[in-house]
């Protein structure tokens, strides 16, 4: 057993999500959080359960979950966490499900997927991280926000006329009958913390041993929202959050429930096929046009704002209109301008099985962080083009050697805007792969933009793009 001092085995010892940034915690002083992750973690690693735990988080403070907990990991949409765990737990029955959410994410938006999930009784625990307050987004008004409290949405207050009185999930949760063990505890003091590590020890043994549903509320001091010091942040808890929130055991049946196992079927991939009329292998009837691959699996990725999506989504919808199969599928972090994003897009004369692109034959590489993600991955025959205005490098354990540098980003500068850069790459990947003329690739362009300005304002990226290509 580690020490005190000591991080768990199941813990990550940097928070690295920027390798030029690394820091400990990307929480603010005085966070609860951190507290509850490793507490989460020392217990995974106890019961030695790391390479059996799958970990579903939210979107909002906890987002960042994976650069800490060293277990495979599913991120969800707001609000979806335990929707999303319901399917984790379903497909995954020999694993422990930990779902991970806050209040506004489970109590607000999440109400109805939270509640449904713990009435099914399934094999899960739920971390409800309640800081009375939406803590990501700037501080306002959440459902476990306190008569009087105020937020950036109740200034004054809030008011038991117009919001109601604060949503009490422990209780709500404990009142149904599958959950087997529903606790409210805190992390504001030594002696809460070693309560907490009780009560969450047992939460997860029991779905080590899948006894079912375990619902744990965490009371969680926020200084920087509340406008408090870290200090007193934590004996606001004790002295004000407690008396409406009291801390302590709900429900504990663990002992007298028998393990639940669901019925799982897994058919045979022919089998599902089949049943799709996948089996009936179908061509567009273009026997005229070819492709550069049997099925193209392109990777378009970068920071957001490049255009890295919507220069896939293009490449889709001209792939489309030449009379081929296509899949588009966005990918992109919880950060929005300026985050890394990708998308994949798949392009084939016959019916396509997936969306998704594990291992891209054409790869558009629009900064650094996205080549040396994605590059090793292309095989020997694949392509790659990548943006060396800003990669000035590029990994030394390439399989392939079809590896082509465009200024994409100098280019679109002398064209008079930045944004055309995904224009000019666009059109060298035509030239590249042969799959469209430049008249019809305008021809397509023109009809994915509405507005005949911006086409207009595009097409001397693309004339350039693909003289370069040529």
């Amino acid at each position: 057993m580690p020490t005190l001092l000591q991080k768990p085995a199941s813990f990550f010892q940097n928070f690295d999500r920027k390798p030029s940034q690394q820091q400990s915690t990307h929480y603010c002083p005085g966070c609860g959080h951190g507290i509850l992750n490793k507490l989460i973690a020392e217990t995974i690693s106890d019961l030695e359960i790391q390479d059996k735990t799958i970990f579903v988080g939210p979107v909002g403070c906890g987002v960042f979950y994976y650069y800490y907990f060293d277990v495979a990991s599913v991120s969800s949409p707001h609000g979806r966490a335990s929707a999303v765990g319901t399917g984790v737990s379903r497909a995954n029955p020999d694993a422990v499900t930990l779902v991970y959410q806050g209040d506004g994410d489970l109590a607000a938006i999440g109400t109805s997927n939270a509640i449904h999930a713990a009435n099914r009784g399934e094999n899960m625990i739920v971390f409800f991280i309640n800081n009375n307050i939406y803590g990501m987004t700037g501080g306002q008004l959440a459902p476990t926000t306190l008569l009087q409290q105020k937020t950036a949405t109740s200034p004054y207050g809030r008011s038991l006329l117009n919001d109601g009185p604060p949503l009490r999930m422990t209780e709500l949760v404990a009142g149904l009958e599958a959950p087997v063990l529903v606790a409210r505890v805190a992390v504001n003091s030594p002696k809460n913390i070693l309560q907490a590590r009780k009560v969450i020890r047992r939460g997860m043994q029991a779905q080590k041993d899948k006894k079912g549903y375990v619902f744990i509320e965490v009371l969680s001091q926020c200084p920087t929202n509340w406008r408090k010091s870290p200090i007193d942040a934590c004996k606001w808890i004790d002295e004000t959050v407690t008396k409406y929130f009291p801390l302590g055991v709900q429900k504990d049946v663990i002992d007298e429930r028998e393990p639940q196992i669901r019925k799982l079927e897994r058919p045979d991939f022919e089998t599902v096929a089949h049943a799709i009329g996948l089996d009936k292998e179908e061509t567009t009837g273009k026997e005229t046009v070819a492709l550069p691959f049997e099925e193209i699996r392109l990777k378009s990725a970068g920071f957001g704002g490049q255009g890295v999506l919507s220069l896939g989504l293009i490449f889709s919808f001209a792939a489309m209109k030449k009379g081929w199969q296509t899949t588009w599928l966005p990918s992109y972090g919880p950060e929005m301008r300026g985050g890394v994003a990708n998308c994949s897009v798949m392009v084939s004369a016959s019916k396509i099985g997936t969306p998704l692109v594990d291992t891209p034959n054409i790869l558009i590489a629009m900064n650094k962080p996205s080549m040396f993600r994605f590059a090793p991955l292309v095989p020997e025959d694949g392509l790659i083009i990548y943006n060396s205005t800003m990669i000035d490098e590029i990994p030394d354990n390439l399989r392939t050697k079809n590896v082509f540098p465009l200024d994409a980003g100098n280019i679109a500068m002398e064209l008079g805007n930045s944004k055309f850069a995904n224009s000019v790459v666009l059109a060298f990947l035509a030239a590249k792969t042969k799959m469209f003329t430049l008249e019809e690739l305008k021809e397509y362009v023109r009809g994915y933009f509405a507005n005949d300005k911006i086409y207009e304002a595009n097409v001397p990226a693309l004339e350039r793009g693909y003289a370069l290509g040529g």
